[in-house]
């Protein structure tokens, strides 16, 4: 196991003193260091270092495997490359024109050699470079090979300064750490790692305290944090490193995990919830009223929000169910139970189109449902409507003069919106329960504004709605102050979508000749709808994605020629927007040509064929969002992935698309293939 040898040296008597811990290292002044006079100090202040911890942690962004980096002889034109190279000569010219963006119109050239060959390396209104490029200085670069007038050269690389050859510091091992943010501040990286060395140095006797127990370690095969630290400033080969960056990143998930832990523990000591009563009337006609029965899996969501909704802490659940699991009916359910005890209920949208789509279905789920009349003067009034509003940027200011009057006097009682929902002027008479959809594309202190909207003292109760899988873990990362319920299955009626991957590149043959637009018309001759999707608006001599207009403009003309074609993008102004998905959703048109703005929000029952140009260019997550834009009626529905794979974890992704429709089997799999990063 990494690491058990230098685990039982941490208890030898040999270490003078306990170890030192992060709070002694962020005591310490960086100038406390054997060769970080006030210039330097000046220096590493300016890229955020004052500490010797804010060095400690001030982590390489790349390493280089000496014994695996690219030689300048083998590099390949057009290809991009990582090289280790001396400058050789440098030297700038002012050229004729104008650098445009404020920036100076001075070629930089620099010619640098690794012994292999020599490369000329430009640089195009960046005067600064030739101050740092002296001759002998050490260099990292990565860029694409050229050849201009018959000699190799990168124009504009990524370029690290290494430090000078002579300069007898660290970084002489065959891993060298690249840190960020070191050129413009005029620090090399052989600077940096000699001033982290120092600080290794000087705490090798007493080692760095580590909070972890052994038996933790050794259960999550994990290294001490004196190891992770000294593995990742200097790590002996690239395996040392990889070990050092697992126990970093656990070191990090962990203390935003204690953080959330603690904040939501102090919050439920502070603030008072509402009790209300679960499973009443008002919940039992709805339930009754839906023309299907709940399933076994929204029935244990609904249970699991009511035993927090009845208890006297403020609810803040996430409701984590995959692409047409059913949240909303439990989401309403939830609001009711506030509604029937007197109170109102508000949803947060992050789109208005995701919210004025919430408000048809919940308008329609709700159509026929009564609540009491209350009683004035003594005279008890019959019952009335249920009152579902929308707030939005686009309500006219008359009618949001009308619909505020309503929340603060409690004549609405439940508010569909956007960020609208927390502007000033909207003041809720008695707000019982807040729910918050697709929490991703909100910050978390927009949650908290809305949940701050209570009346009195009472914390409305939160309920967070995603429809992106999120594996458990990662879960209890991102929502650490949230309990999480998952939804499992799908409501009854609904049918498996058939995944099929076209292995077709997208621009190597006309659209008409690919064999999915003969599904697409035998569907909508069926009397169902259809959706194309591109990842562009606009062509691009970079990239071989499909632009939605160009797709609309040749399929309207070939292909699908006849058919009644929308198009929907980002750059469509609103009004028009809405009146293309509108339109869509009457059936008054066959296909909906877009981009990626159907993502969320889109709900057409009748669209039973989804059509993905460049799919390879997608992510899991987006792929599957988009797919469970059909499948959301009775009728058998299909997802055609087109795209090539152009690398191994593109294929990787539609392969796992096309197996299977599990959106958090899938989000494992795209954990593994793009790591925890977003």
């Amino acid at each position: 196991m990494p690491g058990g040898d230098e685990r039982s040296l941490r208890s030898e008597s040999c270490r003078r003193g306990p170890p030192i811990t992060l709070p002694e290292f962020a005591a310490m002044g960086v100038e406390r260091l054997r060769g970080v006079g006030e210039k330097k100090a000046e220096a590493l202040a300016a890229v955020g270092i004052t500490t010797v911890l804010d060095l400690l942690t001030h982590y390489p962004r790349r390493w280089i495997d000496r014994t695996r980096e690219a030689r300048i002889r083998d590099l390949r034109v057009d290809e991009e490359a990582l090289v280790l190279a001396s400058v050789a000569h440098v030297a700038s010219r002012r050229t004729s024109g104008h650098g445009g963006r404020g920036r100076s119109n001075v070629l930089v050239t620099a010619d640098v050699t690794d012994g292999s060959g020599h490369l000329r390396v430009t640089f195009f209104g960046q005067a600064w470079r030739e101050r740092l490029l002296a001759p002998g200085t050490e260099l990292a670069l990565f860029g694409k090979l050229e050849v201009f007038a018959g000699r190799k050269q990168m124009t504009n690389p990524v370029v690290d300064l290494v430090g000078r050859e002579s300069d007898g510091s660290a970084a002489t091992g065959r891993v060298v750490p690249i840190y960020p943010q070191s050129g413009k501040a005029g620090l090399s990286t052989r600077e940096l790692a000699g001033f982290v060395a120092e600080a290794l140095r000087r705490s090798e006797r007493r080692g760095i305290a580590d909070p972890v127990p052994d038996a933790v370690l050794d259960e999550l095969d994990l290294v001490t944090r004196d190891a992770a630290i000294r593995g990742i400033h200097d790590p002996g080969t690239t395996g040392e490193q990889a070990v050092a960056r697992d126990r970093l990143v656990f070191d990090e998930l962990l203390r935003i995990q204690l953080a959330l832990v603690l904040r939501k523990q102090v919050l439920e000591r502070t603030s008072p919830g509402i009790v209300h009563a679960t499973g009443g009337p008002l919940v039992a006609r709805f339930h009754e009223a839906l023309p299907f029965a709940l399933t076994d899996g929204q029935r244990h969501a609904v249970a699991e929000i009511d035993a927090d909704l009845a208890g006297p802490h403020p609810m803040h659940r996430l409701l984590q169910g995959d692409v047409g699991s059913g949240k909303t009916v439990v989401a309403v359910t939830a609001m009711l139970t506030a509604v029937q005890g007197g109170h109102q209920a508000a949803l947060m949208a992050p789109t208005e189109v995701l919210a004025e789509q919430h408000a048809t279905s919940i308008r329609r789920l709700l159509d026929g449902v009564t609540v009491p009349g209350g009683v004035e003067a003594g005279q008890l009034f019959e019952d009335r409507p249920l009152r579902v509003e929308l707030l939005t940027s686009r309500t006219t200011p008359t009618e949001r003069k009308r619909l505020l009057a309503g929340v603060t006097d409690g004549a609405v009682d439940l508010v569909i919106g956007t960020h609208a929902l927390i502007s000033d002027g909207i003041n809720y008479r008695s707000l019982g329960v807040v729910v918050v959809d697709e929490q991703h594309r909100f910050g978390v202190e927009q949650r908290a504004a809305l949940r701050d909207q209570g009346h009195g003292d009472a914390v409305p109760d939160v309920l967070v709605m995603t429809a992106t899988p999120i594996p458990r873990t990662a879960a209890m990362t991102v929502y650490g102050d949230l309990d999480v319920t998952v939804l499992a299955g799908l409501p009854a009626g609904r049918r498996p979508i058939t995944t099929v991957w076209e292995r077709k590149r997208v621009g190597e043959l006309p659209l008409a000749e690919l064999g999915v637009w003969e599904h697409v018309r035998a569907q909508v001759g069926a009397g169902h709808q259809a959706y194309v999707v591109c990842p562009l608006i606009e062509e691009s001599d970079k990239l071989e994605a499909a632009s939605a207009q160009a797709t609309h403009d040749e399929l309207a003309a070939g292909a699908l020629h006849g058919l009644q074609l929308g198009l929907l993008h980002g750059r469509i102004r609103p009004a028009e927007k809405e009146a293309t998905m509108d339109a869509f959703r009457r059936g008054q048109l066959d296909v909906l040509v877009a981009t990626t703005v159907i993502e969320v929000g889109v709900d057409v029952a009748n669209a039973t064929v989804m059509v993905i140009l460049d799919a390879d260019r997608f992510g899991i997550a987006q792929l599957h969002q988009l797919r469970g834009r059909v499948g959301r009626g009775s009728a058998e529905s299909w997802c055609y992935l087109v795209g090539a794979g152009a690398s191994a974890d593109g294929e990787r992704r539609l392969l796992a698309m096309e197996e299977s429709a599990d959106g958090f089997l899938l989000a494992e799999v795209d954990l593994e293939v793009r790591g925890e990063g977003t």
